[in-house]
């Protein structure tokens, strides 16, 4: 398997816009980033998490001629807003785009992008199948994916795990019975905001705590806002085996 970082940053991304923190005017490319989102290459099957506002831009950046599946954290615009650019991929593949959510999500989807579902197709639309998942596992991009079920302060969002890898973003909780779907994972992905404590997000300690319980071999943190500080800096204050992801990076595992 592989897994691209195409984005790691926040709602905002990095740079913020008008902001002038060191991290906003820093000239490591490691402290710019993108809306957050991966890709997982398992075989010849591409498997994304997310498709924010960035995904025209990071799909030409990586040259994907294909997409198998997406799978949805959650419905907000930050990791749904670049849903319109999948007709090309619906051009290129002739055939639906397969997107797979809990029902907090398809209820956002259906209603914000109601022009897609809509009983009356325009000609050129975007074409998704949505699949509601809940707490069992399923099969996407012939991939059994099974489903973490986290909360977003009061919002329930998935992560997902395939194989030994597991992917969590925008969570600040993880139920204990949750908790346990993740044991016996090689490689994890989870958010880490900033270093305070957040309403709605981990914290770096909180992330770190996280990763203590699963103890993957390596974890790596995403969903970075410009308050967590310089990468350069931050790397060298993570345990053994933590890393912060920035975008462009590739894992092969």
């Amino acid at each position: 398997m592989k897994l691209t970082f195409l984005g790691t940053g926040t709602s905002q991304g990095v740079p913020v816009i008008a902001c002038r923190c060191n991290v906003c005017r820093s000239s490591d490319e490691r402290d710019t980033r993108l809306r957050t989102s991966a890709l997982l290459t398992v075989g010849n099957n591409n498997i994304l998490f997310d498709i924010g506002p960035d995904f025209r831009q990071q799909m030409l950046h990586h040259h994907v001629d294909h997409l198998d599946a997406i799978l949805i954290t959650h419905a907000h615009r930050d990791h749904v807003g670049g849903l319109d650019d999948i007709r090309s991929f619906n051009y290129v593949q002739h055939s639906k785009m397969n997107l797979y959510l809990n029902a907090e999500a398809k209820t956002a989807l259906l209603r914000d992008y109601k022009y897609i579902f809509d009983y009356h197709q325009y000609p050129g639309l975007p074409e998704a199948e949505l699949h509601e998942v809940g707490e069992s596992p399923f099969l996407a991009a012939g991939e059994t994916v099974i489903p973490i079920c986290a909360m977003h302060k009061d919002l329930p969002i998935l992560g997902f795990r395939i194989r030994n890898f597991a992917y969590i973003t925008d969570a600040n909780y993880i139920a204990p019975s949750e908790m346990e779907k993740l044991k016996g994972v090689d490689v994890m992905v989870i958010n880490a905001l900033r270093k305070e404590k957040h309403f709605s997000h981990y914290s770096l300690p909180e992330a770190l705590e996280v990763i203590s319980q699963v103890k993957p071999r390596e974890a790596y943190l995403t969903h970075i806002s410009h308050e967590l500080g310089l990468h350069a800096v931050v790397e060298r204050e993570l345990p053994a085996g933590v890393h912060l992801a920035y975008d462009n990076r590739t894992l092969n595992f």
